[in-house]
């Protein structure tokens, strides 16, 4: 049984609501708490790998946090006389065995058997979502709970926000953004983009209220993050926007280096944050247009992956 066989590397793309999980790692032992992978891992027991198939997560998120599309490598060997699965079969089996609704895979690509989906990946892009004119918890539409951080503030100083996030771009040593347990060897991170801007009204929001309530995103792209960086920046930020902090004080709370500071300690809430992207060289990766349907981009589109033989 598989004697003779080659494993079959892929990379898959899937996302999540993460209001159910304990993150995106697996949980292993008797806690009754969960993570993503314990369901793609449990999906992929029903493929009859002759080895066992375990993922290997390229962006660890926390609980609470959301994925549009997150990514992984696994291997699986087939007994020798079948041939490995398609992308597309393997896609279509992994969603069929899946049994938590709030987990879907978007595609499937076959890589090379040295492809490593956590330190392949040239581009990491997360969104986060904030919500202004909710004077209270109950006042922010059911489809939207759990999905941004409700503010009970009118406003946001966006122009003030944006002059802030200035300073965080470029290569730095972000100790002051970085939480305690961290697996990072150093603290310096490249900061590629940070942008506030509006969001168009949510479908959600019925029309006597979307006078309120106005929707907002953040966006965040480096090549990799430390643990909590994103959440720790966004509160900063929205600190900013609330008028807490001036723009130039962004800039001494990096130069502290000092992740206990009275402000640069504060985390944004789990919930409002969704990790967009995991961008590859020479592969494409599924991506939302404004429309809402899902395509395909690819980072450096004059390279691909040499063909994987089978």
């Amino acid at each position: 049984m598989g004697a003779g066989s080659v494993p079959a590397r892929y990379l898959v793309y899937f996302q999540y609501l993460g209001t159910d999980f304990n993150g995106v790692a697996a949980v292993r032992g008797v806690q009754r708490a969960v993570g993503v992978q314990n369901y793609l891992e449990e999906a992929a027991e029903r493929l009859n790998s002759v080895m066992p198939v375990k993922f290997t997560i390229s962006s660890r998120t926390d609980a609470g946090v959301h994925a549009l599309s997150n990514a992984a490598h696994l291997d699986i060997q087939r007994r020798s006389d079948l041939p490995p699965f398609s992308p597309e079969v393997l896609t279509e089996a992994l969603n069929t065995h899946l049994k938590h609704p709030a987990i879907r895979v978007l595609q499937a690509f076959r890589v090379p058997s040295h492809f490593h989906a956590r330190h392949a990946a040239i581009s990491r892009t997360y969104l986060y979502r904030l919500a202004t004119g909710c004077p209270r918890p109950d006042r922010l539409p059911v489809f939207e709970r759990n999905r941004c951080w409700a503010l009970q503030a009118d406003c946001l100083d966006v122009a003030a926000m944006q002059e802030a996030a200035q300073h965080l771009l470029g290569t730095h040593d972000f100790s002051a953004f970085q939480s305690a347990g961290s697996p990072a060897s150093s603290p310096v991170r490249t900061l590629r983009r940070a942008s506030v801007s509006p969001d168009p009204a949510s479908p959600f929001v019925l029309p006597e209220e979307s006078r309120q309530l106005q929707f907002w995103s953040m966006e965040f792209e480096s090549q990799s993050f430390l643990y909590k960086q994103v959440r720790r920046m966004t509160a900063v930020l929205v600190a900013v926007g609330l008028g807490a902090l001036m723009p130039a004080q962004v800039k001494a709370i990096l130069e502290s280096r000092d992740p206990l500071g009275k402000h640069q300690s504060r985390v944004a809430p789990a919930h409002g944050l969704f990790l967009k992207s995991v961008l590859y060289e020479g592969l494409a990766a599924p991506v939302r247009c404004p429309q809402g349907c899902w395509g395909l981009w690819a980072a450096s589109p004059s390279r691909r992956w040499p063909a994987c033989s089978s």
